[in-house]
């Protein structure tokens, strides 16, 4: 179903250059739909008015009409779930206390369609203007959703850092996001993020592919099914965010007017693929970009140790569910006497194809654990990967970056996954109203999730997603038309060294078992001074890649929160750009998870002094 992209939103239309100096204009940038909402008292920009307790309660926010939810309602309920998906709240955990803030921030919301050039689907782009924008100090903080998030996915690291100290914040979802379009009601995601199926109005995401009744079509979203090999142009999407940014402060401070790259601040910062997005942003950063924070970044470096996203998550989906068979200690959950059945399985099926050698499950356990090593895991990110295995993340991750880079729609998975709602018994089945109503607010980005399921026409036998995982490894690793394409995509996904003068500090967790730093922020780091970029450092012990999960009293026992580090990282950035304060030295931080039944204080993460 084609669906026009230019139509006017019902709220107000910008054009995309409106009150920018020519020579502040991005020549490419194409923005449309723009709403402006305003939000205070009890909508606020930060928390939508839920304050610290409201993000803590395990129930979203409720519609009052499950069906036809209003867009503030939808907004709220966004909030919620993306400051539950990405920070450490519980009680104790520090966030709002001694790092972070949850304090309310009244002020204004500018959102819109972006489109970078050659891409079939816009990205969303958002602006934050808080009342107590200081103009005097003029700081953008311009940042990119971790994972595969909407637009909100990043709020509780730079909305949390720079709107409090009077800097707009600027976001994008980065070709992804949860604007999931119902193939068989012929409905998408509006400005707003309400669902329509209306003509005339601007959709978010709306795939070229028939609708309507014809069995179970499914679902579509955008980055697996946009035709786009979004990662590909993660910098671009930064940088028109930024250049948006600038936009909405003319048009909503003209008093201050003009803003400019030359008299604006603007700091990047983002977490996961967020941070890889800004440090392919600093690639081409000179002369709009004042420095970067990035943190636990899912970026490619063609440097020693360097290995691709696809890569690593094939290998371990494979791997992995065996090779913990022979690891002690791991986090809780997945249940390891529960799970174990299927990694025995999973055992016998590679020992079957030759894939790890070994005459009973101890012996093939082993072999798949010594494969796993010689690729570069450590067993800290390994035990720490026991999470992805048991949400069977590895697959969903595969299975909808396979169809990005081979830049295929829906219907034209190169191994034949689709996506649909899911019954009882695991069949495909067609969506109701009210579930197609919450996907914007409650999803993350990438299925499973919110009843959304893989869709695998491999599935057969005692290990019943072994055949199509192994379909995927071969887009990896094969040599016919499917894997090249594929291997097309991820090639476009390979980062450069920063522009020179572009400070940029990288923080990971050496415990990260989903995005090891073993094979990517090391290695970036390494090949941006070797080029001879100023490049900073900090390696996190017991830290892993979900600072949510310290919910699970297993892992606030094990393991710290990342977002402090990131935190801290930011104060030291904008320290230096404020007076020259040195930048934070390259550290290696042992820092102490707080014992079970006590808080974790400053003292605890052992951040560096210098």
């Amino acid at each position: 179903m084609n669906r026009s992209l230019a139509a006017a939103a019902t709220v107000v239309l910008l054009t995309a250059c409106a009150g920018l100096p020519r020579a502040d204009r991005p020549a490419s940038m194409d923005v449309s739909a723009q709403r402006v909402t305003e939000h205070r008292g009890d909508d606020d920009l930060l928390t939508a008015g839920l304050g610290i307790a409201g993000l803590r309660q395990p129930i979203a926010p409720a519609f009052a009409i499950a069906d036809a939810p209003t867009a503030a309602e939808l907004r709220r309920r966004a909030v919620w779930t993306n400051w539950r998906g990405i920070a450490d709240l519980v009680p104790g955990g520090g966030f709002g206390d001694w790092y972070g803030s949850v304090a309310a921030v009244p002020g204004r919301e500018f959102s819109a369609y972006a489109r970078v050039p050659g891409a079939t689907q816009p990205h969303r782009v958002m602006v934050q203007v808080p009342d107590g924008f200081d103009a005097a100090r003029r700081c953008v903080v311009v940042t990119a959703s971790s994972g595969s998030r909407g637009v909100y996915g990043a709020i509780s690291v730079a909305g949390a850092w720079g709107l409090p100290k009077g800097c707009a914040v600027a976001y994008t979802d980065k070709g992804a996001g949860t604007d999931y379009f119902d193939l068989d009601a012929g409905q998408g995601v509006a400005a707003d993020g309400t669902v329509t199926g209306a003509a005339d109005v601007a959709l978010a995401f709306a795939p070229d592919a028939p609708t309507g009744p014809a069995g179970v079509r499914g679902v579509a979203f955008k980055h697996a099914h946009s035709g786009d090999n979004p990662e590909a142009d993660w910098g671009r999407h930064v940088r028109q965010a930024a250049d948006y940014a600038l936009q909405v402060l003319n048009e909503a401070r003209p008093g201050d007017a003009p803003f400019t790259h030359a008299n604006t601040r603007i700091i990047a910062v983002g977490i996961s693929n967020g941070g890889g997005a800004v440090l392919r942003a600093a690639e081409a950063g000179e002369g709009w970009l004042d420095a970067v924070v990035a943190g636990e970044p899912n970026v490619y470096a063609d440097s020693p140790g360097g290995r691709t996203l696809y890569d690593v998550t094939t290998d371990a989906a494979l791997l992995m569910p065996c090779a913990l068979l022979h690891l002690q200690g791991l986090p809780q959950p997945p249940v390891t006497a529960q799970a174990a059945p299927g990694w025995t399985r999973r055992c016998a099926s590679l020992a079957a194809d030759g894939v790890i050698a070994g005459a009973d499950t101890a012996a093939q356990a082993r072999s798949a654990y010594d494969a796993l090593r010689a690729g570069g895991w450590t067993d800290d990110a390994l035990r720490a990967g026991a999470l992805s295995v048991g949400f069977d993340l590895w697959r969903a991750v595969a299975a909808t970056y396979a169809s990005a880079y081979a830049r295929t729609g829906v219907g034209a998975h190169p191994c034949g996954f689709g996506f649909a709602m899911l019954g009882a018994d695991g069949a495909p089945r067609v969506a109701t109203a009210a579930e197609r109503a919450a996907w914007w607010a409650d999803g993350s980005g990438i299925p499973p999730g919110n009843g959304i399921g893989l869709v695998d026409p491999h599935l057969a036998g005692a290990d019943p997603t072994y055949p199509g995982l192994r379909c995927l490894r071969a887009l990896a690793t094969g040599r016919d038309g499917r894997a090249a394409r594929v291997q097309q995509g991820i090639a476009g996904t390979r980062a450069s060294a920063p522009s020179s003068g572009v400070p940029v500090v990288v923080i990971h967790g050496l415990d990260d078992g989903l995005v090891p730093a073993a094979f990517t922020s090391a290695p970036y780091v390494a090949m941006a001074k070797a080029a001879g970029r100023d490049v900073r450092h900090w390696q996190v012990r017991r830290a892993q890649h979900f600072d949510a999960f310290l919910a699970l009293p297993d892992y606030r026992s094990r393991y710290v929160p990342l977002l402090p580090y990131v935190f801290a990282a930011l104060d030291r950035v904008q320290a230096h750009l404020d007076g020259g304060a040195p930048l934070p030295a390259d550290a290696l931080i042992e820092p102490t998870p707080r014992p079970m039944g006590t808080a974790l204080d400053a003292a605890s993460l052992a951040l560096p002094s210098n």
